[in-house]
């Protein structure tokens, strides 16, 4: 049985992950060899707690029990008792083989070790060490004590043993489990790359801005964030890097291609909220209307040749337009991953909805379009643009002549 759980890395993830464990009865040692920012991990969870106190979601006894289930530690053997590590670190491939490594000289040989990365290959993080087989990787969501799902990605080494054993710990800690096959962004990173990818797209051909475009996927399709909102609170350095990350990872597939928008954006520190500049401009307390565009995005782009759809039809039909290219994008991207067994279509729609809270499961949203639907836009995007980046999944194909749906 689980209950002893190390983390390393006491940021916003490493500290969220250490909330949800402590507070299942787990006994919990954060580890980060800078002392400050384990005092603040320390002060943000008392800020949380007493705001869920305040709520009245927890009582006094509640909390003092969670915060006695953490202690807090700036040296690695410190976790050597631990039955399972869960490691919260930079995103660099190097130097989580390197922390792994080190690790696996304190622990004991049954004791799981995991990484949280969002994008990077389990399989190689496992390599590190001598005993690869008990490497898995555990993808939670930010912030991990209210988004439900959790990603399991078992590597090509990992034991079925060690994987049934963390499906079940995770599930006790009442959490959605999905399991992901250990390819590039595994399920949620990879399937919402063209909700970025397409509306960058859209915007950089001078179809609609920033705020139209936000607002077609909201109003229309009832996401709560636009693409544009979420790349600036996502930071949009980060959400760079991830899509960058899989265009390579998937050996340039032109379908997770990054946009030079972002990446000026990015080079010239507008990040989004944390620098109060990105697509919008913010104040302390966050964007105060949607007039707040940065103007920069928007005055330098080139009116092309694509621009002409926004040309030819009414405010009402381009909002349409946009959402529709975008979703089926989605849907597209969610019959591949489906393709390629890269999860059940229980799991896709399950990460979709409950690890960023897309308002349906794109495989259902498929259900409820039609298969004719979807490969009658997807291939109508192709005709226009004959780029590889609008091919259709061949499992839409199928579906749509044998009329199938994914659910019955």
């Amino acid at each position: 049985m689980i209950c002893k759980v190390g983390i390393i890395g006491s940021g916003t993830m490493g500290s969220g992950i250490a909330q949800v464990a402590a507070t299942a009865g787990c006994l919990v040692k954060v580890f980060d060899t800078n002392l400050e920012a384990l005092d603040r991990s320390k002060q943000a969870l008392e800020k949380i707690l007493s705001r869920l106190v305040e709520k009245g979601r927890i009582d006094d006894t509640e909390k003092r029990r969670i915060q006695q289930n953490i202690l807090y530690v700036d040296d690695l053997k410190d976790l050597k008792d631990a039955d399972l590590t869960i490691e919260a670190i930079i995103e660099n491939l190097e130097i989580k083989k390197k922390v792994f490594s080190e690790l696996e000289g304190y622990v004991s040989e049954n004791t799981i070790i995991a990484s949280n990365t969002s994008s990077l290959s389990i399989a190689s993080i496992a390599s590190s060490l001598q005993k690869p087989e008990r490497c898995i990787g555990i993808h939670f969501f930010n912030p991990a004590p209210l988004m439900r799902l959790v990603e399991v990605i078992p590597a090509v080494q990992t034991s079925q043993e060690v994987t049934n054993q963390v499906v079940h710990i995770i599930k006790d800690w009442k959490k959605v489990v999905a399991i992901a096959k250990d390819t590039p962004g595994f399920i949620v990173n990879r399937v919402a790359r063209p909700y970025y990818g397409e509306s960058l797209r859209i915007l950089e051909e001078g179809i609609a801005d920033v705020s139209a475009i936000d607002e077609s996927l909201k109003s229309l399709g009832g996401f709560r964030m636009g693409p544009f909102e979420l790349m600036d609170f996502i930071g949009n350095d980060v959400n760079y890097t991830v899509t960058e990350t899989v265009f390579k990872a998937f050996y340039y597939d032109p379908r997770y291609k990054p946009a030079f928008t972002q990446k000026r954006l990015a080079e010239a520190g507008f990040l989004g909220r944390k620098s109060r500049k990105g697509y919008y401009n913010y104040d302390e307390n966050g964007k105060t209307s949607s007039q707040n565009i940065n103007t920069v995005v928007t005055s330098s782009l080139p009116a092309g040749k694509a621009g002409e759809v926004g040309k030819k039809l009414s405010r009402k039909e381009i909002s349409q337009y946009i959402f529709d290219r975008v979703l089926v994008m989605l849907i597209n991207e969610a019959a591949d991953a489906l393709f390629w067994n890269i999860a059940s279509a229980e799991d896709i729609d399950n990460a979709m909805t409950k690890g960023v809270n897309y308002p349906k499961g794109l495989l259902s949203w498929a259900d409820e379009k039609g298969m004719d639907w979807c490969v009658d836009k997807l291939d109508h995007l192709y005709d226009e643009y004959r780029e590889d980046r609008y091919r259709c999944s061949p499992l839409l194909r199928k579906m749509k002549r044998e009329e199938k749906k994914f659910f019955n």
